[in-house]
């Protein structure tokens, strides 16, 4: 069974950063973060792959990230973390750590998904 423990969110100014960490157990093929600001739909930040094993590969990266976020992990532990550079308001948003165990769940759509952490929210203010 999947479990995953997010954390890492906080309050910073704009060019501020923030580093995100997600440690996952079970099997995963697909791991990485979303987020949701206020009053818009769910959607992919960024996401890896590892086919079930224990490391994990870059994916997917959306749009607006830039350049300025990247994932990495620690092996040793299972972790994977979300750093965050430049941050701005726009950034705003619940950032939710997930995971998929199914086969074709590459790509950072929501619908290939299936597990979900609490989330941990991310404030970036002007």
């Amino acid at each position: 069974q999947v479990q995953l423990v997010e954390s890492g969110g906080g309050s910073v100014q704009a060019g501020g950063s923030l580093r995100l960490s997600c440690t996952a157990s079970g099997y995963i093929n697909c791991l990485g973060w979303f987020r949701q600001p206020p009053g818009k739909e769910r959607e992919g930040v960024a996401l890896s792959y590892s086919g079930g094993g224990r490391t994990y590969y870059a994916d997917y990266y959306a749009d607006f990230v830039e350049g300025r976020f990247t994932i990495s992990q620690d092996n040793a532990n299972d972790t994977l973390y979300l750093q965050m550079n430049s941050l701005k308001p726009e950034d705003t948003a619940m950032y939710y750590c997930a995971a998929s165990t199914r086969t074709y769940c590459r790509g950072g759509r929501v619908s290939s998904y299936n597990y979900w952490g609490q989330g941990t929210r991310v404030t970036v203010s002007s």
